[in-house]
């Protein structure tokens, strides 16, 4: 079955929409309502092109040069003007499916006619993003306020045939090359549709609702992953109970608890030191602990999803053109929301991570582990087992902490200081990818180590939920034994993680985690 096709209206798209046009191409359609309302306001726009009077971004230049009044014989010329300046990116190219998205979101706004385009234009973004063309866009050149400028100009550069994209099977080639083999007309723009095309935070927020949705599926493989450390270190499972966890009633540690009781449930490991004998009378925090750092990672994500999904209702343009007919300039571009929440979710993001590292830490200390051999080593001091796996978990949790530090607390004037106060929001959002990727790869090497350890607890046996974890990667990772090429096994226990497969293993026995 192939992917569904997604209807672009004047409401609001979910993030389950976004993904499948951004990752997994799924095609587009503008609604009869969205065209409706698209002409509508176009024909609005074009009879106040046609007054004498000044209306700003339809007969007035731009940001600071918005007090001259443009002649009619010149306003396709600054359509053009606009967008050849604007792209100004530079840097590394962007992801395809961050483009995907931020196109997607850019045709969603023209979708609610607020933003004056023609119908011909919002047809072919929609055009270009079924033929899998996507246009090159780069790191730098967005300050997140004004929109995201420098990368929705790259886009807009595409639409009128100019620039370099890439085609559906990624070669790089001409805008224009690309438009004739799809068998598209490059877009002549009017009055307002340059402005119209790059005044939107469609990319910061793209990134955003990719993040959440990948943190989604991480935060759950956080709690499997202290689920078997809890289990390989002998730890105790009292603590998640649920009478004690609604002491403190966060709804995202309530979720987490909950996950390390099932996962836990059943375990030979854990039976085997409940005893009078057992002697220990807590646990590390980084394994007590792990539901209030989850659970309240989970509810920073719950926030961010909120802000996010007020967002995608929202039609960001400026100037708008109103339901009762007035085009109004305003700040609906500036990025704050957007920025703010990206930066929230890099903290936690770290956090998760850090603490995953300090699980990792103990089971290769021998004085830590509850008896298992330093490093989990074969043979310790001829081989060095996971010790340099926790290096790398170390290095990129370093990292992390590092990308935490807020893009939105800096503020760099622009435009001659007409924007004097800009959000930082694309950055935040480049930051929090590199972020939530890292994330992925510690928590793979969390459960790596686990998995090693559990198997070192033979002839006692994990409970069913992490030792379905460990069957499912030992298809792709062998068991313990002498030293060996590890980068590999981290690369394939991360894409088990990135991927879902690892959560999915444990949900066969538990049923859905949170």
């Amino acid at each position: 079955m192939g992917v569904p096709m997604v209807e672009v209206g004047p409401e609001a798209l979910t993030f389950a929409q976004v993904v499948a046009v951004a990752r997994d191409g799924a095609r587009v359609r503008l609604t009869d309502e969205a065209l409706k309302l698209v002409g509508e306001a176009r024909a609005h726009i074009e009879e106040l092109s046609a007054r004498p009077t000044p209306v700003y971004g339809v007969s007035t230049g731009f940001g600071a040069l918005a007090t001259r009044h443009i002649a009619p014989e010149l306003r396709d010329q600054l359509q053009l003007n606009i967008v050849r300046s604007h792209a100004a990116g530079s840097g590394p190219e962007v992801e395809r499916e961050v483009v995907r998205a931020l196109m997607l979101l850019r045709l969603r706004t023209l979708a609610t006619g607020r933003t004056g385009v023609q119908p011909t234009t919002a047809r072919t973004l929609a055009e270009l993003l079924n033929a899998g063309i996507t246009p090159q866009v780069f790191e730098y050149g967005s300050l997140g306020c004004s929109g995201d400028l420098a990368p929705l100009a790259h886009v807009a550069l595409a639409l009128i045939g100019e620039g370099s994209v890439r085609d559906a099977n990624g070669e790089l080639k001409p805008a224009a090359e690309a438009l004739d083999e799809a068998g598209l007309a490059p877009v002549k723009l009017a009055a307002k549709e340059g402005l119209a095309l790059l005044n939107g935070t469609d990319g910061m927020l793209g990134m955003l609702v990719m993040a959440i949705e990948d943190m989604r599926g991480l935060l759950t493989a956080a709690d499997v992953a202290a689920a078997m450390t809890v289990e390989a270190l002998l730890g105790t499972d009292r603590v998640f109970a649920a009478d004690l966890q609604a002491l403190r009633p966060h709804p995202g540690q309530a979720a987490s608890a909950a996950n390390l009781r099932v996962l836990l449930a059943a375990s030979e490991i854990m039976e085997s030191h409940r005893g009078p004998d057992c002697t220990r009378v807590q646990d590390a925090y980084s394994l007590r602990c792990a539901p209030q750092v989850n659970g309240a990672a989970r509810d920073t994500l719950q926030h961010a999803e909120m802000v996010g999904g007020r967002e995608m209702a929202s039609a960001i343009d400026n100037p708008v053109v109103l339901p009762d007919g007035r085009v109004e300039s305003n700040g609906n571009f500036h990025g704050a929301p957007i920025a703010y929440v990206l930066d929230f979710l890099a903290v936690p993001t770290a956090d998760v991570a850090s603490m995953s590292e300090r699980r990792t830490d103990r089971m290769l200390d021998k004085g830590r582990s509850g008896g298992l051999p330093a490093f989990l080593a074969d043979d310790p001091g001829v081989d060095s087992g996971h010790m340099i796996a926790q290096y790398t978990q170390a290095g990129i949790v370093s990292e992390l902490k590092r990308l935490a530090a807020p893009a939105s607390a800096d503020s760099i004037p622009s435009s001659a200081m007409q924007e004097d106060h800009v959000s930082m929001g694309w950055n935040a959002a480049r930051k929090l990818r590199k972020a939530v990727d890292g994330l992925a790869q510690v928590i793979a090497i969390e459960i790596l180590t686990a998995a090693r350890a559990l198997d070192l607890r033979t002839p006692l046996r994990p409970g069913p939920a992490t030792g379905a974890v460990v069957a499912k990667l030992r298809e792709a990772v062998p068991p313990p034994g002498p030293d060996r090429y590890l980068a590999p096994e981290i690369a394939a226990a991360t894409a088990l993680v990135r991927d879902g497969s690892l959560v999915a293993a444990a949900e066969a026995v538990t049923g859905p985690l949170s």
